[in-house]
């Protein structure tokens, strides 16, 4: 019941992250389009352009760095987990990267809350349009606190694997090595 509640609300949190960056994404392509337009072929000087291209894409950027946690995308160094031969082994090494993912990851949920909080106390803004720089530092925030969802997530994940992998081993501590060719 909560495994199946829980899947549903990944499903319709992935819908709404990948609706956000596609509406981020055609904002920066339409906005800079406009940019290159008015500047280059109508002789336009228009203010504040680059500051909303700016917002967009922070917020595409960080959107699209959840998508990648969610998914499982984000870049990954797994040399030692192709060599893991052994399932338990295997479990207890996504485990304890996904650890490490977590505690990492919560420095950055402060780090971020700290930057926010600073940028709310001293309010600056954008020179053209006035945009206040919280704004785009919002989505650092977003993307921080979704991160630590995630590998949270990748914990429990992690935890379950190792459970089932003890489970499974067989009686002798001997396992069968695949054959070299």
């Amino acid at each position: 019941m909560i495994g199946h509640t829980l899947s549903r609300l990944d499903r319709g949190l992935g819908r709404l992250l990948d609706a956000m960056a596609l509406v981020s994404s055609l904002l920066v392509v339409a906005l800079m389009l406009f940019l290159v337009l008015s500047r280059y072929v109508f002789g336009w000087s228009v203010v504040g352009l680059l500051e909303l291209i700016m917002l967009f894409g922070m917020w595409l950027y960080m959107v699209g760095s959840l998508i990648a946690s969610r998914k499982g995308e984000h870049l990954v160094v797994d040399f030692l987990q192709q060599q893991l031969i052994n399932e338990r082994t295997r479990a207890l090494h996504q485990t304890l990267v996904a650890v490490v993912t977590l505690a990492i990851c919560c420095f950055f949920v402060v780090l971020s809350w700290r930057m926010l909080q600073w940028g709310m106390r001293r309010p600056q803004s954008t020179p053209g349009l006035g945009i206040p720089l919280w704004l785009p530092q919002a989505s650092i925030l977003f993307a921080s606190v979704g991160c630590t969802l995630y590998a949270l997530r990748d914990c429990c994940r992690g935890v379950v694997a190792v459970g089932e992998s003890r489970r499974s081993l067989p009686l002798s501590d001997s396992e069968p090595k695949p054959e070299m060719r």
